[in-house]
């Protein structure tokens, strides 16, 4: 049924495969590109290995790049997708800084749009005792990292005006900019510069709409997407949605990068599944951190405490990570007339809130 519809093309064929993925029971993804087998329409892509060397990868968590395992799709120049490289226990890592770190003030989340600025401080404080305990029933009231949909870093994007700005800026994090470079550079992006973030914070009826990545000025630089817990179904269209899209999983410790041709491509995460093990937390994430980190690794150790909450928010959840360079080097944003930095949280509606299915469906297909 989805080579089907994929075959059809015509008007919005890239709305009536978000459909179909969004609706279909968990037997039929037969259509789903899966990286971990890959065929067909897939085939290897070369790093770039001289540019990111052996200790530089190990202190952003990752593999020495010659290990990675990288894949391409046909007519989709660009496109790259990286098969977890990430040293056991490192995702542990960007899981407990996108719970506990990122959502921390000055950075913007979509609990701002609703609650007093003294109700967010700290909303690992507030939340982790109630996680901890949490039990399987649905009806049990949400912690407020259970409410957390986004959170943006670096510039804000601002999702009234789709634009970002220069008065509306904090420190972007410097281990996350850190494994942007690394991932970059390997991809053939030496000198890439994470400017902007957006954490996006998925659980099982959740879904992020149709919607290409244009607002950055500088379009030369690659889209970097991390994936992290429960899996889910891509879709990566063409320049018009008139484009069917190709559908392809990701899996915990998965990382996308978008570049050339495929930079400004529709996309969309129609559905986030049960990760394929069939366990409450993908393997990967079972493993434990070596006690031997390199010097100036920005990869910390976790409690088990803090594991412990961030595997219970896991379990029906799925974290991905997007970085992006906004600016060119020495670009700067052009004049902006009448603004004060205020109108800048973006509205609870925009495509990248991961809503319930019901709000997202109405909104964003």
């Amino acid at each position: 049924a989805a080579a089907a519809l994929t075959r059809e093309g015509g008007e919005d064929a890239f709305r009536r495969l978000f459909r179909f993925y969004r609706q279909r029971d968990a037997s039929d993804l037969r259509g789903v590109v899966d990286f971990s087998a890959p065929g067909g329409q897939v085939f290897r892509s070369q790093l770039n290995i001289s540019s990111v060397s052996d200790q530089d990868a190990y202190r952003a968590g990752l593999q020495p790049v010659s290990q990675w395992k990288a894949y391409g799709i046909s007519g989709y120049p660009g496109f790259i997708f990286i098969l977890n490289p990430f040293l056991p226990g490192c995702q542990r890592h960007w899981v407990k800084q996108c719970l506990k770190l990122y959502p921390e003030k000055p950075n913007v989340c979509n609990l701002d749009l609703h609650m007093a600025p003294e109700k967010t401080v700290d909303l690992w404080g507030q939340s982790k005792e109630q996680l901890r305990r949490k039990g399987s029933s649905k009806w049990e009231p949400r912690s407020l990292l259970e409410k957390l949909r986004w959170v943006t870093l670096g510039y804000h994007y601002n999702w009234d005006t789709k634009k970002y700005s220069a008065n509306h800026h904090t420190p972007f994090p410097s281990d996350l900019a850190f494994l942007s470079e690394q991932v970059a550079a390997a991809c053939g992006f030496r000198g890439f510069q994470a400017q902007a973030g957006i954490l996006n914070y998925y659980h099982f009826d959740s879904s992020l709409g149709i919607h290409v990545d244009e607002s950055e000025l500088d379009h030369s630089r690659p889209l970097l997407s991390f994936s992290f817990g429960q899996s889910s179904i891509f879709l990566l269209g063409g320049v018009k949605r008139e484009e069917a899209p190709t559908a392809m999983f990701m899996h915990s410790g998965d990382i996308m990068v978008m570049s050339g041709f495929s930079r400004l491509l529709y996309h969309a995460v129609p559905r986030v599944l049960p990760n394929p093990e069939g366990t409450a937390l993908p393997s990967c994430l079972d493993q434990a951190l070596s006690s031997d980190l390199p010097v100036g690794s920005v990869i910390e150790h976790s409690s088990d405490e803090d594991w412990q909450v961030c595997a219970k928010y896991l379990q029906s959840s799925r974290i991905n990570m997007t970085i992006r360079q906004v600016l060119a080097e020495g670009q700067k944003f052009p004049e902006e007339s009448g603004t004060n930095g205020k109108g800048q949280v973006p509205c609870e509606d925009s495509h990248h809130e991961n809503s319930k299915a019901k709000r997202h469906k109405r909104n964003t297909v």
